[in-house]
């Protein structure tokens, strides 16, 4: 069986889960269902990321371990994303020893290709960042006087301490090539052409160690020394894949799933690691954007970051995966509203596939008794019909491998359109009128089978929704976590016969 690999990135523990946590990890589950639903072996890694300074710093600040801080934050992700459908095989914490093992096995095989050697640093460090910057970068940015991120924008600290060093700039050349020989390598393309742009400007060594604290994992025979949290944090991708003791079989990565903010780290001193390593890279690094609330950037000082629980007071999981990844394209940036939300809901779900639902089962008991009949004859617009559902399942396909989750759910939605104006152009209540019984049959199948393929290419993104959906027209409670295209997305696999529950409202409007 073909696997696939993948990864959220994992979340510091010195934060609360906010909507732009949930956005990635919602993309990461509904590629994960959709490949399952493809007959894939999947592994989807999602998990938390314990170590550093900044989360040192927190802990000391709130008067307790580092360890307990964890702790408590791991809780809130643990119990979040079960609400939320999440579907993860495995979630990763650094502070476990099969972590512990991973990292000081990859800190061992770069030493060991001399990509490691031992020196002194002196720079400036921007803590909450965990990124070491020059002088020359600071002013680059426009905060030369103040010495500020030039990411974050908050102040760097001077370091000087002895410190590892990894040889970052030796295998620039390699990456280049990797990257221009891979045009998927990294996605979207603007993020491509943003690492490109760095890399070619020069890749100078990067320290990988620090003795400035201890809330870390040890350098193997060195242990005043801490390995660099991102060395640390990247690494996770290969525990949750077996590394070094398992069998590896989801490696490389199909896809880390990332925020625009850690693009750098994924896509130029991770890939160089793995080179170094000599450990395969993975096959894609995808960035997306980030979201505004109510047009307005969210920050602690506003009061106004979304936090997932609340939405959850407010909005079901399925409606809230479906608006984050429907709105905008992945990858782009994006504005929460409340009102957006609700406009969506009711035009797409509501409004279209809710009523393409309701009147087709409700006119399929009306005339026929809930009972589908043998199709005799097909005219033109019912091979227009499941030419348009054929032509859905490839293009959501294409799309689900370019991770355009908003084309997907376009080309579903385009399909449920050409629904409803199939039943309007039919006009099933004038055929039942007419006594043409033999037309009125092969409409009302054609409604029903294209509505269960449209409801199943929706399983991934709603997987609530969708088996309440799919327990009407199967007449039976469906588990939509064992469903398989190959098994089930092929056309006419109703049978005559079949009987179909009775409607009931699945979306009601939102007022």
């Amino acid at each position: 069986m073909q696997s696939y690999y993948v990864s959220t990135p994992i979340y510091y523990v010195n934060d609360e889960p906010h909507v732009g946590h949930a956005y990635t990890t919602i993309a990461a589950d509904v590629l994960a269902r959709y490949y399952r639903l493809a007959g894939r072996d999947v592994l989807f890694l999602t998990g938390v990321d314990e170590h550093g300074q900044k989360v040192e710093q927190a802990a000391n600040e709130r008067g307790i371990t580092p360890a307990a801080l964890a702790d408590a934050v791991v809780d809130g992700y643990r119990s979040l994303w079960p609400s939320l459908e999440i579907s993860n095989d495995d979630f990763i914490r650094t502070s476990e020893d099969r972590h512990k093992r991973a990292v000081s096995e990859i800190w061992r095989r770069l030493d060991a290709a001399g990509a490691i050697y031992k020196g002194f640093y002196e720079d400036l460090y921007c803590v909450p960042c965990e990124t070491y910057w020059t002088a020359t970068q600071l002013k680059d940015a426009g905060h030369a006087d103040d010495k500020r991120c030039p990411d974050c924008g908050r102040p760097v600290q001077q370091v000087k301490e002895e410190s590892y060093f990894f040889r970052l700039g030796n295998y620039q050349e390699a990456l280049l090539e990797h990257i221009r020989n891979n045009p998927d390598f990294i996605g979207p393309e603007s993020r491509r052409n943003e690492v490109l742009r760095f890399v070619e400007g020069g890749l100078r060594d990067l320290s990988v160690s620090r003795t400035t604290f201890t809330w870390g994992i040890p350098v193997p025979g060195d242990p005043a020394h801490v390995i660099y949290v991102w060395i640390d944090a990247l690494t996770n991708y290969l525990t949750g894949a077996g590394f070094p003791d398992g069998d590896m079989r989801h490696w490389p990565c199909d896809v880390h799933l990332i925020g625009k903010d850690i693009l750098r780290f994924h896509a130029v001193y991770w890939p160089c690691m793995l080179l170094a390593a000599g450990i395969p890279l993975p096959k894609r690094v995808y960035a997306h954007g980030w979201w505004t609330v109510e047009g307005e950037k969210m920050s602690k000082s506003k009061g106004n970051a979304l936090r997932p629980d609340k939405l959850l007071e407010e909005f079901d999981a399925d409606t809230i995966r479906y608006f984050l990844l429907r709105e905008v394209p992945f990858g782009h940036d994006g504005d929460f509203s409340h009102a957006a939300l609700k406009q969506r809901y009711n035009t797409e779900l509501a409004n279209d596939i809710g009523n393409l639902l309701n009147r087709s089962l409700s006119m399929l008991h009306k005339y026929q008794d809930g009972v589908l009949a043998a199709v005799d004859s097909e005219e033109a617009a019912d091979r227009e019909l499941v030419a348009a559902v054929e032509a859905m399942q490839r293009s959501v396909d294409d799309a689900m491998q370019r991770q355009a989750f908003h084309e997907a759910l376009e080309h579903i939605q385009s399909v449920v359109r050409h629904g409803n104006r199939y039943v309007e152009d039919n006009a099933p209540w004038a055929l039942f009128k007419q006594g043409n019984a033999d037309r009125l049959a092969t409409v009302l199948y054609h409604l029903v089978e294209s509505l269960r393929l449209i409801v199943l290419q929706l399983v991934p993104f709603m997987p609530v929704k969708t088996a309440v959906m799919l327990a009407q027209i199967m007449n039976a409670e469906q588990q939509v976590n064992a469903l398989l295209l190959s098994e089930h997305g092929g056309w006419g696999l109703l049978a005559a016969g079949h009987v179909c529950a009775r409607p009931s409202p699945v979306f009601p409007r939102m007022e």
